[in-house]
């Protein structure tokens, strides 16, 4: 009898501890990977919206990989690769745009390193949402074509000093490459113990105002800056609860 008693007791102990831990991994940190597509905003001189030129989005794409440290923590490295564009034409208001004219282009390839907190605390959850926050270092090259082949200086009669700025940019190369500052902000949600989905927007700080190639002709006060949206695939690898517990739904 007394067997039959320890027997339950030790059942009872076990299917609770498959019930805490059915939905988390064991505490072994694990890796973390992922793809994202979206888009690339530029922020600058030449757009009319604070937020950055929607007006000109261009594709987005990211491939990251990461280890998780604990519940709460986790680094990233992260591959991003697109182009940005601004093109001051694109407003009709104020009226000068259309007659500056000033666009350009250019195409990124990224590179940076990223420390993330998982608010919540759900590197390990097996499945539901996890947003998190991220900031880290990076380098970002670039290749600027900036136009100015549109410009009307007709248009601008009283105003010397877009052409006298104009005429000092071009004295200046655009930068081949930027050191950046990314802040991140996104949310995951685990459909699996190893697959997720996600939305993330990944902000780059930057100490330049010739992103676009154009500084003392527009606005020399404020520098330029870039951001991207992704929807990201995530794929987790870890040591799963070695209890091998089945999944418990609340």
């Amino acid at each position: 009898m007394n067997y039959c008693k320890q027997s339950a007791a030790l059942l009872l102990v076990l299917m609770t501890a498959c019930a805490a831990r059915g939905q988390v991994f064991n505490n072994v940190p694990g890796w973390q990977f992922g793809v994202g597509a979206g888009v690339f905003v530029y922020q600058g001189d030449l757009s009319q919206e604070k937020l950055g030129s929607y007006k000109t989005l261009r594709p987005a794409l990211q491939i990251f990989a990461g280890k998780l440290l604990s519940a709460g923590f986790s680094w990233r490295f992260n591959l991003a690769l697109g182009s940005l564009k601004g093109d001051e034409a694109k407003y009709k208001e104020p009226a000068y745009r259309q007659q500056r004219a000033f666009n350009f282009n250019t195409p990124v390839t990224e590179l940076s390193a990223m420390a993330e907190w998982n608010i919540l605390g759900r590197n390990y959850r097996r499945t539901g949402l996890a947003p998190y926050l991220g900031i880290g270092v990076g380098y970002t090259f670039l290749r600027v074509e900036r136009d100015w082949s549109r410009f009307n200086p007709e248009a601008f009669p009283d105003n010397v000093e877009i052409s006298t700025g104009l005429n000092q940019d071009l004295q200046r190369n655009p930068p081949r490459g930027q050191a950046i500052i990314p802040l991140v902000a996104g949310v995951r949600y685990f459909i699996s113990d190893r697959v997720g989905i996600g939305l993330e927007t990944n902000y780059r700080r930057i100490s330049t105002d010739y992103l676009d190639g154009f500084s003392k002709s527009v606005n020399p006060r404020t520098s330029d800056g870039y951001y991207s949206h992704t929807l990201n695939l995530i794929l987790r690898f870890g040591k799963i609860d070695p209890l091998d517990c089945p999944v418990v739904k609340y």
